[in-house]
């Protein structure tokens, strides 16, 4: 089950990498970024799995002393939560930059954005 996770992390993020790279579209690279974003979100999540354990929560079902050896590690879940509202935080800045230059220039095109190249 976990490597399938992990397998499917890894696709998620090539292909949000290829369309951030090969589109010229500004909303479609923040689509593929985001892409990739839950592609790393997965493989995290996947590299804290652990066969045979349960949720990481010490009550009747598991007591204080078997916790060590029956429970899952809750930090990298943790840590996807986090990642997962700084992901939505950085989409939403995205979009709001993208938001002001189709603004000023009426394009999304990132070719039209190349006043500062010499």
């Amino acid at each position: 089950m976990a490597h399938l996770a992990m397998a499917t992390g890894f696709l998620l993020i090539l292909i949000g990498a290829w369309g951030a790279l090969t589109n010229r579209n500004l909303l479609r690279m923040i689509v593929a970024f985001t892409i990739a974003d839950t592609g790393v979100n997965l493989v995290i999540i996947a590299v804290g799995y652990m066969r045979g354990r349960t949720a990481p929560i010490i009550d009747g079902a598991v007591s204080a002393a078997d916790a060590v050896t029956r429970i899952i590690d809750p930090v990298p879940q943790a840590l996807v939560l986090t990642a997962i509202v700084i992901g939505v935080g950085v989409t939403a800045l995205m979009l709001a930059y993208t938001y002001r230059l189709f603004e000023k220039k009426r394009s999304l095109d990132i070719r039209d954005y190349t006043d500062l190249k010499g």
